[in-house]
């Protein structure tokens, strides 16, 4: 009942969020080609871990990240999702799924021209179809959400990569999740490999928060 409700309401969620934030060309929450969408923590145990290791000094609870394409009024991001690997969805999917409303910030890149910004979308959309990364590690197959958003702007030097981490902040320990994660990949957990993760990337002196858009 409730999936056939959201698949009635999708359509028209997505008119009004379009005519709010592309239409309205005065309006400070106007999304543009290139802007990126931080998504909140959800409860599932892997989002938890991520966030919950990830923390930093200016305090956020963004465990996905995706960049946006304005497409003929349309709002578009690409990403790259556990479920799918990467991406091409309507902001309004990206935020509403039939398990969690997420709450999504907007954030745009400062001292970015636009030939750099379209051959960040260019590399975006090659790289759609390809797989998730599971074990977070650079060099293995596929892409996972900080990963995806970091190559495709990897020219442009947004974003920075720093010794990765998996421990609980407080306990030093491992975190519990991740300790369950690489158990069940059969291999050791990378702590110290180079890595990106979306709530050190929020804090990238290349990014202007713009406002929070749901």
């Amino acid at each position: 009942m409730k999936s056939a409700i959201l698949k009635k309401l999708k359509p028209f969620a997505h008119f009004i969020l379009t005519t709010l934030l592309v239409n309205c060309s005065s309006s400070p929450l106007q999304i543009q080609t290139g802007d990126i969408v931080f998504r909140s923590v959800t409860n599932a145990e892997l989002s938890e871990a991520i966030n919950e290791v990830t923390q930093t000094a200016k305090k956020s609870n963004y465990t996905h990240i995706g960049v946006c394409e304005v497409l003929n009024n349309m709002v578009y991001v690409y990403h790259s999702d556990s479920d799918t690997g990467v991406v091409k969805e309507t902001i309004e999917e990206f935020y509403t799924s039939e398990k969690n409303d997420y709450s999504v910030d907007l954030f745009r890149i400062k001292n970015i021209d636009n030939n750099q910004l379209q051959q960040a979308l260019k590399k975006a959309k090659e790289l759609v179809g390809k797989p998730y990364n599971f074990t977070y590690i650079l060099e293995d197959e596929g892409y996972y959400c900080s990963e995806y958003i970091y190559e495709v702007f990897k020219n442009d030097s947004v974003f920075t990569l720093e010794p990765m981490t998996f421990k609980n902040p407080k306990t030093k320990t491992f975190h519990e999740g991740w300790v369950n994660h690489y158990n069940n990949l059969g291999i050791p957990i990378p702590e110290d490999k180079l890595g990106c993760n979306p709530n050190g990337m929020a804090n990238s002196n290349r990014l202007q928060f713009i406002a929070t858009i749901n």
